[in-house]
């Protein structure tokens, strides 16, 4: 039902459907053609975002059904769908990877992952929807395999099912945020592992991605929102929200001796992000189960507070591994062909939709 598995429909795979990213503060639909004559063509058929108003969804629980509903009601409107895709909040997600043999049944496979759940997950296995991905095979001979397991609480995704229904939507298939962002924005030459950084408004997301599969994932509760808040401090209370935003997309962490004010305040709050990074990648290259082909080998930046500047440069110098803000159509265009319609710094924010519309494509 979520990381990628459809809701056991296969005729509506390839009936037109949407991708849904819903945060804490928005929702954020796109829809891409299937259909395009040539890569010139310009495949994207729909796009937009909608507030959520505040205390609607908070860190990925949904505390207000009805207005989430109407917040939903509006985007059917605007798009006339039917059929999405939509995002579960990594916040809720039990991800966790095991071995089995390497001949196992689909039967035997779900039997034996039912089991190590509960050495996994905290919630019995009856209260649980998971879904798994077998990892490619290391050498011919090997004789298990790695699966990896993504789990939630039932009642996690009954909740958002149940309001998109109320909304006349018809879910297709839910997945991890992180999994759709990655679909959008890493190359399918990579070799190695990425971490995926998810920058928002109210947090960042942290994800490990390797082979094109989502294997861990974390979130901090650090966001633009913590910026703009040390900024109003250090420059003034009654700066409106796209002032900051101007400060941060053109000041940013770049010292001068007429924006140290900004940097120095800038620095103290990404400093605690850059430290949760570099725990998050220790921690993963200390596994005893990473050989140095799973070595994370580039940090991918999206998000709409990732338009930080000079952030890739200071979290590269600070990791030791390159850092770059993420092409959103990284696997849908070629900008030699088509210049997309969303700008650019508002592109970011897009990842995850745009990520959850090409699981359509890739069905």
């Amino acid at each position: 039902m979520f990381a990628g598995l459809s809701l056991s429909v296969p005729n509506f795979i390839t009936l037109p459907s949407i991708g849904v990213d819903i945060s804490d503060t928005s929702l954020k639909y796109i829809e891409i053609s299937p259909d395009s004559q040539s890569d010139k063509d310009n495949p994207l058929v729909q796009w937009g975002d909608i507030s959520i108003p505040a205390g609607v969804v908070e860190r990925g629980q949904v505390t207000d059904p009805k207005k989430l509903v109407a917040v939903l009601k509006e985007c059917k409107e605007k798009t006339g769908a039917k059929y999405i895709r939509a995002s579960l909040p990594e916040e809720r997600a039990y991800l966790f990877e095991t071995e089995i043999k390497r001949h196992a049944s689909v039967k035997e496979i779900r039997n034996l992952l039912e089991f190590r759940l509960a050495e996994n997950v905290p919630l019995p296995a009856k209260d649980v929807f998971f879904d798994y991905t077998i990892l490619p095979l290391e050498t011919k001979d090997q004789r298990t395999i790695k699966v990896a397991v993504s789990a939630y609480a039932k009642e996690t995704v009954q909740v958002y099912y149940d309001v998109f229904v109320a909304a006349g939507f018809m879910p297709v298939a839910f997945e991890i945020e992180a999994q759709a962002m990655a679909r959008a924005t890493i190359p399918k030459d990579t070799t190695g592992a990425t971490m995926l950084v998810d920058f928002g408004k109210t947090r960042t997301g942290i994800g490990i991605i390797y082979k094109d599969i989502l294997l861990y994932t974390t979130t901090v509760s650090i966001g633009g929102d913590q910026l703009s808040i040390a900024l109003r401090k250090a420059l003034g209370a009654d700066m409106s929200e796209g002032e900051l935003t101007i400060l941060k997309n053109t000041q940013g962490l770049l010292y001068s001796k007429d924006s140290s004010v900004v940097h120095d305040t800038l620095l103290s709050t990404i400093s605690v992000i850059r430290d949760e990074l570099a725990t998050n990648m220790q921690y993963w290259h200390m596994r005893a189960n990473v050989d140095q082909g799973r070595r994370i080998s580039q940090v991918v930046l999206c998000g709409g507070s990732s338009n930080l500047r000079g952030l890739p440069s200071y979290l590269s110098e600070s990791l030791g591994v390159p850092v770059y803000r993420g092409n959103v159509w990284e696997n849908v265009m070629s900008f030699d062909d088509i210049i997309p319609p969303v700008e650019k710094r508002k592109s970011y924010g897009y990842s995850t939709a745009i990520g959850l519309a090409l699981g359509k494509l890739d069905s």
